[in-house]
């Protein structure tokens, strides 16, 4: 079997000398789509604010993903270089964001959200919870597209040539493709782990999390459930996925960043499962008025 070469171009449209990335709009449809199912589970009584409140929930979200996973990759990968250049922080388009990061910004957005309208933080959690695996679906597809965050190498027989892997440096694509038809890369693909936690983080996340909340659920429930299945998930993952260059393995030449980072999540969707069981259940109801006090009923 021949393996398969990534040749894919990461940029979508080049209009000039701007160039759009498949990555950037890998953004917009997941954000597209979040706020798409977000609309649906508000007239479902999910949540007791109007669309206009929900329309803003969004947009601090959003502001949350984008600077807690830019602070986040500076901070946990690549702290020496942000200390050498704190500028570097500013420049998005470099790539380097980080999940753990960004879930911390969307915590901190939710949280202000939540007190400005008088709502439980975990209430908000629970609602926002089954949206983020699209986001994680298509930025895991943008990876993808964009060449980066491969896995180890590997012989299964789906690995992939990712040209921009330090092995094949200065390596015409072209070139490349004649050694994979000839079958002289053998062995050198790569695990394809973005696609694997597109398919798991993303896909079975998304199905899972839907399901779970079609009905009304003791609060916590649904955040330890996001909050386990990822931890898990991305530790799984984490055993084909090539660590970054610049941090290596932490410890026994199989423990890396993102498992560290992970395990905290595994333990806090453990805790918060656990807390739901004697916690009470949001009503679920009609959403308010535009105008109306969004300050929920009892809650049972």
């Amino acid at each position: 079997m021949t393996t398969y070469v990534h040749t894919i171009d990461p940029v979508a449209v080049q209009l000039g000398p701007l160039a759009i990335h498949w990555y950037g709009l890998m953004y917009l449809i997941s954000f597209g789509l979040a706020w798409w199912l977000g609309r649906r589970r508000l007239r479902r009584g999910r949540l007791p604010v109007d669309t206009r409140a929900y329309d803003d929930l969004l947009f601090y979200g959003m502001l949350g993903v984008i600077l807690g996973g830019r602070l986040g990759y500076m901070f946990f990968y690549d702290y020496s270089a942000w200390l050498a250049d704190p500028l570097s922080l500013l420049r998005v388009w470099e790539g380097g964001m980080s999940f753990h990061g960004g879930l911390l910004g969307v915590l901190a957005a939710l949280w202000w959200w939540s007190r400005r309208h008088r709502l439980h933080f975990f209430d908000t959690v629970d609602f926002i919870a089954p949206l983020v695996p699209v986001g994680l679906f298509f930025g895991r597809i943008g990876n993808f597209i964009g060449g980066e965050l491969w896995g180890r190498t590997s012989d299964v027989p789906w690995a992939v040539v990712f040209p921009q892997a330090p092995e094949f440096a200065g390596t015409p694509v072209a070139q490349l493709q004649q050694l994979a038809a000839e079958g002289a890369l053998a062995g050198l693909g790569r695990h394809p782990s973005q696609i694997y936690q597109a398919l798991l983080e993303g896909l079975v996340m998304f199905v899972v999390l839907w399901w779970f909340s079609s009905r009304p659920r003791p609060r916590y429930a649904v955040s330890g459930l996001f909050a386990l299945l990822y931890g898990l998930f991305r530790i799984l993952v984490e055993s084909v996925r090539e660590p970054d260059a610049h941090i290596g393995f932490l410890a026994g030449g199989w423990l890396t960043m993102g498992m560290v980072l992970s395990l905290p999540l595994v333990a806090l969707g453990l805790w918060l499962l656990w807390r739901s069981r004697r916690s009470p259940t949001l009503v679920a109801g009609a959403a308010p008025a535009p105008g109306s006090d969004p300050r929920p009923g009892p809650a049972r």
